[in-house]
């Protein structure tokens, strides 16, 4: 038996809100390898079974908000008597890649997320896989917490398509050949394009080339998911 854990907020109103990207995979590997398959209410999460690359599965959507994430995940592999870097695979969105982009990681910080740091918290450590998706930088000046609960705009839905398809073929791949082919499969080197303005941009919002490289290590430090509670 294998998890699955896509991370999101329950509830109509977070629905294809970027903090939900790990939502949209399990939806998308739902949709081909659990047709006709009726969601069950267990470990305070919506679950669905599969079989994946030869293996039994179970689909996991935590109904617990964002920050509570562990208590979920932790309930089921108790149950099932599984070993988290063996038998787990978390999916999660990532406001350090740009959208369309995912990478696949065999363990890793929370790096402020808090559905990451609850499942931390609850297994005693970080060694588990994760595939994470990209959501987009947040614009300057706006609120961290308000960016990952939007929704994605129009002009990004392809690329929200690339990347939901992209995860969830990159999880069928760690269940058929092991965690270490995906990353091969899977990861790119990514180069970080020059900034462009954003519609949430203020006007006068300009980058300023006088700041110091300490100010700027300061500001990538924060660049980290705060889930709704």
């Amino acid at each position: 038996m294998k998890l699955i854990v896509g991370l999101g907020n329950p509830g109509m109103q977070y629905n294809n809100t970027r903090h939900n990207a790990g939502f949209m995979v399990v939806d998308a590997l739902a949709d081909k390898f659990a047709v006709g398959q009726i969601a069950r209410s267990r470990f305070g999460s919506v679950t669905l079974d599969a079989n994946i690359g030869g293996e039994k599965v179970l689909l996991i959507k935590p109904t617990n908000f964002m920050n509570r994430s562990g208590q979920s995940v932790g309930e089921a592999l108790r149950f099932f008597k599984l070993d988290p870097e063996d038998d787990l695979l978390v999916l999660v969105d990532d406001i350090a890649l740009p959208v369309g982009s995912i990478r696949v990681r065999k363990s890793g910080g929370a790096g402020g997320h808090n559905g990451l740091s609850d499942i931390d918290r609850v297994l005693g450590g970080a060694n588990y896989p994760r595939i994470r998706i990209g959501v987009g930088e947040v614009p300057r000046l706006m609120n961290q917490a308000d960016w990952v609960l939007s929704k994605f705009m129009s002009e990004e839905m392809a690329k929200v398509k690339e990347s939901i398809d992209k995860a969830a073929n990159a999880a069928e791949h760690v269940l058929d050949q092991d965690i270490t082919s995906a990353m091969n499969t899977f990861n790119e080197k990514l180069v970080k394009p020059k900034r462009k303005e954003h519609p949430n941009d203020k006007p006068d919002d300009k980058p300023d080339d006088n700041k110091s490289v300490s100010d700027m290590k300061s500001n990538e430090s924060n660049t980290n998911n705060t889930p709704a509670k």
